[in-house]
């Protein structure tokens, strides 16, 4: 083993990857999108896990900043979009639309092609100067929709039952273990937040391809775009053309010969090359932009949880840093966790009476999301940020029907009314439930004057607007939950005012705390068992799997977004 690992350390060391060639002119940055999933990549406290750890993972962040970059770079001359398939939500894909967007005022060229379009991806390549689709492909452009499954006639059948306790009639996370179909609450609540989300998509898109909102609401009505011929001529996309004849378009542009490839190089590849060819700058103030992603849990977290460990950590170091002038808490988090919500809120709360607060909202901060961000000085959105949510609910299986059926009887012997721990397979006691629910109330109305505070309203204010209620950012603008529109660069902007200071320095949190066990997921022979079982059982029924497994480590009162959603 020794020897082996002394190999590999060699090997890391002597055998890594030569810097790459110097940028050459007159290039175009091709944006892949498909391994961008999050704001920040991550990275580690311990110096030897980011060496053993080190990817060429980026965050969205990064892909804004280097675009920013590229708009004032001599060698880029424009960006293609190239059959893009990302896992950007709604919220990150109009942040990158503003930056693509900011990125063609330099009068560099966006160019996109796709063999179909997604309606999120057409979303995202609408920006473009130019766009292309192939002869034989297609265009969704429908409208949003949204399913949700109800569970009540399968817990009678099986006699598994979900015991619900819960504060809030639009807390509609447990809705489906107790109804057969859609309350009018939660059917109200899902209109409006899908009619505000595509009103910012519509608006966006208009602006882009100068078509009027009505009319991209006729289109989506009629599918008027579904075929290529029909697209263009609703003035969707401009050309219908294979890619070949797309490529030989942008060596036009940049005036190369069609017998010859053009200089291009991946977002990725730009992005690493900018981090290490930066400018160390001569300033010494801060900002601290602290990445909150994932869902509240307990524990240190990762880059795709959230943990009290890394959170307060980041929090405190950057409080006591004196260069640090302001802090951004970035949040995309559908909540979680109650109590970590509630000590990620208290280390805002202190770090605050010290220097600015602004929280960035991406695709979500709501339920244990919004928790978090509710005392910051200042709360930016984007229109299709989901936020809100400010509800609290408790969930607990019980199979006592369901032992009864298979012949199975549970007896319980206790010394108190009380002493006995919940057990599922025995009926839910009601002074277990009534003492449950007691706690539910308490943690909503924790929770509400925590929002009255910060947002400087009445408790009545916000509990007229909470109950679990779910809201787009431009909804949540009007009745008060955020204060402005607007996305990472825009929160930066204003904790820079805030704090007074006009030259500094972006630094990102958090360090993640991980232990060598993570290491040997990396190595060759540790081929993860993720991708085993994605290759077993297809990546659709692992990702159900995956939500399986989620929903069984969520214990205790549970702050969170009464649904997931994804958006097509």
């Amino acid at each position: 083993m020794l020897f082996f690992f002394g190999i590999v350390f060699l090997a890391a060391i002597f055998g890594g990857e030569t810097e790459g060639e110097a940028l050459k002119a007159n290039s175009v940055i091709e944006l892949n999108l498909e391994d961008v999933r999050y704001d920040y990549a991550g990275k580690y406290k311990d110096p030897w896990m980011s060496f053993f750890s080190e990817e060429k993972n980026i965050g969205l962040s990064d892909v804004i900043n280097a675009i920013d970059v590229a708009s004032i770079d001599d060698n880029i001359k424009g960006i293609s979009i190239l059959n893009n398939n990302s896992n950007l939500g709604m919220a990150q894909s109009k942040e990158l639309r503003n930056a693509l967007e900011n990125f063609k005022k330099s009068g560099k060229f966006v160019m996109a092609y796709a063999n179909s379009y997604s309606q999120k991806e057409y979303y995202l390549n609408s920006v473009a100067n130019t766009i292309y689709l192939n002869p034989v492909g297609e265009l969704d452009f429908k409208g949003l929709s949204s399913e949700i499954m109800f569970f009540k006639d399968l817990q009678e059948k099986t006699g598994v039952k979900m015991e619900v306790i819960r504060h809030g009639k639009y807390k509609s996370a447990v809705e489906p273990f107790l109804e057969n179909k859609m309350s009018d609450a939660n059917r109200e609540q899902t209109t409006a937040l899908l009619q505000s989300i595509w009103n910012s998509v519509c608006t966006d898109i208009s602006k882009s391809r100068k078509i009027t909102t009505e009319k991209l609401n006729e289109i989506a009505n009629g599918l008027l775009a579904r075929t290529p011929q029909m697209a263009k001529q609703q003035k969707l996309i401009d050309y219908i053309a294979y890619e070949d004849m797309y490529h030989n378009d942008i060596k036009k542009a940049l005036k190369v010969s069609t017998d010859k490839d053009y200089n291009k190089i991946s977002i990725s590849d730009y992005t690493h090359k900018m981090t290490s060819t930066s400018v160390i700058s001569e300033t010494e103030d801060k900002i601290a932009v602290i990445f909150a992603q994932g869902e509240i849990q307990s524990g240190e977290g990762d880059v795709n949880t959230i943990g009290e460990g890394s959170m307060r950590r980041s929090l405190q170091e950057a409080r006591k840093d004196k260069k640090v002038k302001a802090i951004v808490l970035r949040i995309d988090s559908p909540g979680g966790n109650a109590l970590t919500s509630d000590l990620i809120w208290r280390e805002v709360e202190l770090t605050k009476r010290v220097k600015p607060v602004v929280v960035s909202m991406g695709n979500y901060a709501a339920s244990g999301g919004y928790y978090m961000a509710c005392n910051a000085n200042t709360i930016f959105a984007e229109n299709n940020t989901i936020t809100g949510s400010i509800g609290v609910f408790g969930i607990l299986p019980n199979f006592n029907q369901l032992t009864k059926k298979i012949g199975i009887n549970i007896e319980q012997v206790k010394t108190h009314q009380n002493s006995a721990e919940y057990s599922p397979f025995v009926p839910m006691d009601e002074n277990f439930k009534a003492v449950t629910l007691e706690s539910i109330e308490h943690i909503y109305k924790t929770f509400v004057s925590h929002v009255a505070q910060g947002r400087k309203m009445s408790f009545a204010e916000v509990d007229s607007i909470a109950q679990g209620r779910v809201w787009s950012g431009s909804e949540a603008l009007k009745i008060g939950l955020v204060d402005k529109i607007g996305g990472l660069n825009a929160a930066i902007t204003e904790a820079a005012r805030l704090s007074k200071t006009q030259h500094y320095d972006i630094t990102n949190y958090p360090e993640y705390e991980k232990d060598f066990d993570e290491i040997f997921s990396k190595l060759p022979f540790g081929s993860s068992k993720e991708n085993i079982i994605k290759e077993e059982i297809g990546n659709d029924n692992y990702q159900l799997l995956q939500q399986v497994k989620k929903f069984q480590s969520r214990k205790g009162v549970q702050a969170m977004m009464p649904f997931e959603i994804s958006i097509y």
